[in-house]
């Protein structure tokens, strides 16, 4: 951080005994630095320069209260359409499989998940990777695996 950016009163994660914990800014001290009291202990400390301060905790507060209310309102939606879980890629897979019948590969896979309305991604870049290295970790179980291959990168359902 800069000296610019540090206010009195301001909370602020800062490196204190190689622990980052969180300081509140109680004034500028007359020798250089900031006096200020670690909240996680009460006690008073002494920040000698701006180089200790690794940025605003109200700003990291607010952005996991957001997420916290998204889970919260994730959970009232799923309440209220009678508790209805979404599946997880793997069991949306293994259901497009079953439905399907015919061997598909990871992307195939995803494509018909999505269109079937059955998972829908989070966001990454490659789900069909990732869909692909969940079944080839789910077949090491041998026998007890949901999937077979039946060639190259195409798997189907175990009956």
């Amino acid at each position: 951080m800069k000296k610019a950016d540090v206010k009195t009163g301001g909370e602020y994660f800062a490196t204190v005994t190689n622990k980052k914990v969180t300081v509140r800014i109680d004034a500028e001290s007359p020798s250089g630095g900031w006096d200020a009291t670690n909240l996680s202990t009460g006690k008073k400390v002494r920040i000698k320069t701006a180089g200790r301060l690794q940025g605003s905790a109200r700003a990291a507060r607010t952005a996991a209260t957001e997420t916290r209310a998204r889970k919260r309102v994730a959970k009232k939606t799923a309440e209220a359409t009678g508790g209805e879980k979404k599946l997880s890629c793997v069991k949306a897979a293994l259901k497009v499989l079953t439905d399907n019948g015919e061997p598909m590969n990871a992307q195939e896979m995803i494509a018909a998940m999505v269109d079937a309305g059955l998972w829908e991604s989070p966001g990454g870049k490659t789900p069909h990777a990732t869909l692909y290295s969940a079944i080839l970790r789910d077949m090491k179980r041998g026998d007890e695996s949901r999937f077979v291959k039946t060639e190259r990168g195409r798997f189907t359902a175990r009956a």
